[in-house]
């Protein structure tokens, strides 16, 4: 602390204001980092439960009301109603067989849960990745600042330099902490939602089989 201390009150512009964008950048990422991980284990235990119960319900109206009862982060609720709405007569995906007007309502639906849950990722991705380059920017900065003020003040010796130098380093390892976090959550994220992905995938599929099924049957009595 001390050493960021100093480098804050002897910097110049330049240094406070990596400084200050490293501190955003810690923030925004700790700050995705609790939000993703309390939103994703909230949704792998609401399509733990959601999904079962929906199966297990004796007609479509209880197993919709299952899935509202179950699914609080609207994940699998959008991919039933692209299952179930009906096309408008007039238009071009009315014309198209059933299967394929299914299966383009699933895949759009998917993509938008999918957008959901990705969100936040990039941001993830950019922190990782530019942080510690920022940091070392921060460091060349600085030192290249802390050389031009002992050579002003003349006698230059290994004692006067050791010591500006190396609380410009500080600036390095301080771009590393806010990189390492970010990169661990993005690759530990990026597989949990590749995980949801699979599931919804599988819960898509199988509206779409009931639903062709469904369309198949001949009602009672039609001997067609």
């Amino acid at each position: 602390m001390d050493g960021l201390q100093l480098i804050w009150e002897q910097g110049d512009g330049v240094t406070r204001a990596v400084a200050l964008l490293l501190l955003l950048m810690s923030i925004s990422a700790w700050v995705l980092i609790f939000w993703k991980s309390w939103l994703l284990r909230r949704v792998r235990s609401d399509i733990g439960r959601a999904v079962p119960a929906f199966w297990a319900a004796s007609d479509l109206d209880s197993a919709r009301a299952q899935l509202v009862a179950f699914d609080r982060q609207q994940v699998l609720l959008p991919l039933l109603d692209a299952a179930t709405v009906q096309a408008a007569g007039s238009t071009l995906e009315a014309h198209g067989q059933l299967a394929s007007q299914l299966t383009r309502r699933l895949r759009d639906s998917l993509h938008d849960v999918l957008a959901q849950l990705q969100y936040g990722q990039v941001l993830l991705a950019s922190i990782g990745s530019t942080a510690p380059f920022i940091g070392l920017f921060g460091t060349v900065w600085g030192i290249y600042h802390a050389l031009l003020t002992i050579s002003a003040a003349g006698g230059i010796t290994v004692e006067r330099i050791a010591g500006p130098v190396g609380e410009a380093l500080v600036m390095t390892a301080a771009g590393l902490a806010v990189a390492i976090p970010a990169v661990l959550a993005y690759n530990i994220f990026g597989k949990r939602v590749n995980a949801c992905e699979a599931e919804l995938e599988g819960f898509a599929f199988d509206l779409r089989e009931m639903r062709l099924d469904t369309a198949a049957t001949p009602p009672a009595g039609d001997l067609r």
